[in-house]
């Protein structure tokens, strides 16, 4: 059994948030790969941000808790974060999959004194060059500490609280979090690989997304409003009027 942080027998609990919308199909396979890890030192949030499918139903059957919140993946999982009784919060997409000694490794690295972190990613699809894009994320992250969600971050309670959380942006919250989390420490890197889809890169065509990316991201440092290179991304406009965070029951 691991250690915790302070040295005892009790593990590091850890809380899982799921960040969803519209991910019936994706959510229902991401629950049961981590059904077996549910115990009373592991919970398991989905945060929804209004689906219209079966998402929520889904999610009910198996999560430990529920959240509904303002749509966009940093009100979300600020959202599941409020709910977490977890001193490890573990933000994990859908599309995701963590290695099967996933939560060993994370508790392994916060024994040792880390305060947060990420793994390593293999995008998974038929382009070779999914492989090439998935290396040169690794190589920026662990050169400049700064994450995707696609590659499992996970933190500590109170470090996540000291940064303040997400920001509640609609694109670049990621590189946010963990801009705000460098200042306190550096990440752990772990170099077992999470599996994450390639759908998104499958479907727009894969250099024309790299070309994307790099421009929203190149945007976002120079300034740009998140809400509108998330327009430019793709993703629809917030509802404003929507209600704020409520556990469902």
């Amino acid at each position: 059994m691991e250690l915790s942080a302070e040295g005892s027998n009790v593990p590091v609990r850890i809380s899982i948030i799921v960040p969803v919308l519209n991910e019936a199909e994706a959510l229902s396979a991401c629950l049961a790969r981590i059904a077996s890890w549910q115990d009373e030192y592991v919970e398991v949030i989905v945060a929804d941000g209004g689906s219209e499918d079966e998402t929520v139903a889904v999610a009910r059957r198996s999560a430990d808790h529920v959240v509904v919140a303002p749509r966009g993946r940093a009100s979300q999982m600020n959202a599941g974060a409020a709910l977490a009784s977890g001193e490890v919060l573990l933000f994990l997409h859908a599309d995701t999959r963590l290695p099967e000694d996933g939560l060993q490794r994370i508790r392994a690295v916060i024994d040792r004194g880390a305060a947060w972190g990420r793994f390593d990613v293999r995008i998974e699809g038929k382009p070779l060059m999914l492989h090439v894009v998935a290396a040169l994320m690794n190589l920026r992250s662990r050169l400049t500490g700064i994450a995707t969600g696609d590659q499992a971050i996970f933190v500590r309670r109170a470090t996540f609280d000291a940064a303040g959380g997400y920001a509640d942006i609609a694109l670049m919250e990621d590189v946010a979090l963990c801009t705000a989390l460098c200042k306190l420490a550096r990440p752990a890197c772990i170099r077992a690989r999470a599996v994450t889809s390639g759908r998104r890169w499958e479907r727009h065509g894969v250099l024309r997304t790299i070309v994307l990316m790099w421009r929203l991201r190149l945007a976002y440092w120079m300034g740009d409003d998140p809400d509108a290179l998330a327009l430019r991304y793709g993703y629809r406009p917030r509802n404003h009027k929507q209600a704020p965070p409520g556990e469902l029951r």
